[in-house]
């Protein structure tokens, strides 16, 4: 044990030394100073001009605005081109293997979007 610290086990008590509980109660103080500045965004958006900008790449990353929007697009342009395929009289052979195309791309586009999770996200999924 530390100089001038004594311990009495039974009844859950510690007798230190005065100028070392001083010493120890204002490194807290001081860490805890540490702490408040390191979280408060106004400070941190004080020292770092571009802090708005790495909270909102943070946002578009947490919702995954990207790949909605491209999976959005792809189901409003796949409904046209099914609706066109199923309005033809005689589809031939190439229009087929189109239509066959884009349908098998969106299983894909899906698959994708499932499994574009941040590692973020995952790392907090297995705590």
């Amino acid at each position: 044990m530390a100089d001038n610290v004594v311990m009495d086990t039974t009844r859950n008590e510690v007798q230190i030394d005065l100028d070392k509980f001083m010493a120890m109660s204002e490194e807290i103080s001081e860490l805890k100073d540490k702490l408040r500045e390191a979280t408060d965004p106004e400070l941190q958006d004080k020292r770092n001009p571009w802090q708005k900008w790495i909270h909102l790449a943070k946002t578009v990353d947490a919702w995954r605005i990207w790949p909605r929007a491209f999976l959005s697009v792809y189901i409003f342009l796949i409904y046209f081109v099914v609706m066109w395929f199923i309005d033809l009289e005689a589809p031939t052979m190439e229009q087929s293997g189109l239509i066959s195309i884009l349908v098998g791309a969106g299983a894909a586009w899906f698959g994708l979007y499932v499994n574009s999770a941040s590692k973020d996200h995952a790392a907090d999924a297995n705590k």
